[in-house]
């Protein structure tokens, strides 16, 4: 029989995210929509689609602490308040990355100890044909001017993935979604993503392996 680890504690801020046991991979594993991020101190896993959006996976490769974000769009510069406070949209990558980091080092990471691995920015759909290189370009810029380092990453093409992210490990598996009720299924959240962007979030060690 499968034992469950003793430490299903889920950080306070992310108890709204979808979380349940899958034996396939021994562990507790929370799901992300677009515009969400998840940060575990425990061996959960973390899990989300991606279309043209991306997902950075980051942990603190001494203690294990780490996450994985959700965003679509790369940057939100136009929504400032009359303080000068931009808009806390983790839809967008520039807020997103900055929510992960922040909450990873909160929870006790250390800034020199992280490591990032991404994945995502397929081109699924015409009229976002240059949407995931966007992302990608916005996270690769991200992480290298943070002075961080990217460990490995599966990005591009023309195919959704599914990514689940092992941050007390580091491992990150993908799977390439190919059938067509998966890129259906893909596409139809990120369209509604794309037609809503106030949805976002409403719900209704090792290399890269793949699965």
């Amino acid at each position: 029989m499968i034992q469950k680890p003793s430490d299903n504690q889920v950080l306070p801020g992310f108890e709204h995210v979808r979380r349940g046991w899958k034996n396939p991979f021994n562990s507790y594993v929370s799901t992300i929509l677009p515009g969400e991020y998840f940060v575990t101190k425990g061996s959960d896993g973390i899990e989300t689609v991606l279309g043209s959006c991306v997902a950075a996976c980051v942990r603190d490769r001494q203690t294990g602490i780490g996450g994985m974000n959700h965003f679509m769009l790369p940057v939100d510069k136009g929504n400032a308040d009359a303080s000068g406070k931009i808009s806390d949209a983790t839809r967008y990558g520039n807020f997103a990355m900055e929510h992960l980091i922040n909450d990873v080092l909160k929870h006790g990471g250390r800034r020199e100890n992280l490591e990032f691995k991404v994945a995502g920015g397929g081109r699924i759909l015409n009229q976002m044909a240059k949407i995931g290189w966007y992302n990608i370009g916005f996270v690769f810029d991200y992480i290298f001017t943070e002075g961080f380092q990217i460990l490995s990453h599966d990005i591009g093409d023309v195919f959704p993935r599914k990514v689940i992210y092992f941050p007390s490990t580091g491992v990150m598996k993908v799977k390439r979604l190919r059938s067509l009720h998966e890129k259906q299924e893909s596409l139809r959240e990120e369209k509604a993503f794309l037609d809503d962007p106030s949805a976002a979030g409403v719900r209704t060690e090792g290399e890269i392996e793949l699965f």
